[in-house]
């Protein structure tokens, strides 16, 4: 039993279940502005979709960084040796063979677009990670493609309806990837990566995680001249997703070089919130309020509370957060 109950534990670690609703958001989001005409079957499946790949990379992410995780991380699934490589990677594969399917009942765009997908995160895993901005960027175009996706599952959709909103995200997530490696800049040193905070420092890249923040809020704000069924509460929500952002980079850009690991993932812990709000902005512009507040309400408070649950255990080793608890 006790072994049956690792190994679930450490699936569900692998899962990251704090980030899982969000990849379903955006491309909800994607479905709600592409000015088709969606049936509830539509809109499900620009929710399944991204999330099945988004599980399927977070596996497929942690096989090829498990000798990374070993030095930096010892404590997650696979180096702890709760769950195999094997297990993850067939994991992944189960995954993306599922969303595969789904995405074959909905159309070929759908298929189309998730191929390139799982062919961005093995080049984001692989290859792009260490490789400095080019990596943040290659991660932020991954969310840019569920937001096309979610447009492409509508029957007459329009991708180019939902492309500005595939633009913010794609520097949303760029800029908040970035504060990830703020993060794990120790670890990625060790490792032999060259991201931006190895190359340039942490306080270097937290500005330039914030100026890629603003430029996606930019592009957010020009999306009001496109049709929008509702711009009124698309501004709302935007507002209020800046306002998180904002604290979140204020609290990290006052600190300057004396960023910690664990003060870059409080800052991180907060953008995962206030991404939800965004997507559920982008939501809102196309499908209404009520129904954007509707799918906020219950994924903001579900990932907050998993993020207190499992957070900081998954990405800080035991023996740092026993230091940072005598200190």
């Amino acid at each position: 039993m006790a072994t049956w109950r690792g190994t679930v534990e450490a699936h569900v670690q692998t899962w990251r279940p704090y980030t899982l609703a969000y990849p379903g958001v955006v491309g909800l989001a994607g479905a709600s502005v592409a000015a088709g005409t969606p049936q509830p079957r539509h809109l499900l499946a620009a929710v399944v979709i991204p999330v099945l790949v988004w599980l399927g990379g977070h596996y497929l992410g942690d096989w090829f960084d498990r000798e990374l995780d070993a030095i930096d991380k010892p404590q997650r699934p696979i180096p702890s040796g709760r769950l195999s490589p094997r297990a993850a990677l067939l994991s992944a594969v189960a995954c993306e063979v599922g969303a595969a399917a789904v995405a074959l009942a909905a159309g070929w765009r759908v298929l189309a677009l998730l191929v390139l997908g799982v062919l961005g995160i093995a080049a984001y895993s692989r290859v792009c990670k260490g490789r400095g901005i080019s990596g943040n960027l290659v991660r932020g175009a991954l969310t840019s493609l569920a937001v096309l996706a979610g447009a492409a599952c509508v029957p007459g959709g329009h991708l180019w309806a939902a492309a500005p909103f595939a633009v913010v995200f794609l520097l949303h997530d760029a800029a908040s990837n970035l504060v990830g490696a703020v993060r794990d800049v120790a670890g990625d040193r060790a490792g032999g990566y060259r991201s931006v905070p190895v190359r340039r420092g942490v306080a270097y890249s937290a500005r330039l995680a914030q100026a890629l923040y603003g430029l996606a809020l930019t592009t957010a704000v020009a999306a009001v001249l496109t049709p929008l069924p509702d711009r009124t509460s698309y501004l709302v929500l935007l507002l209020a997703a800046t306002a998180v952002g904002a604290w979140a980079f204020g609290g990290l850009l006052t600190q300057g070089e004396a960023i910690t690991r664990e003060s870059a993932l409080r800052a991180h812990q907060v953008l995962v919130a206030e991404r939800l709000v965004l997507a559920c902005a982008v939501t809102a512009a196309g499908a209404g309020v009520a129904f954007a507040v509707a799918v906020l309400l219950p994924v903001l408070v579900f990932s907050v509370v998993s993020q207190n649950a499992m957070r900081v255990r998954h990405e800080i080793p035991p023996a740092e957060l026993r230091k940072a608890s005598v200190r």
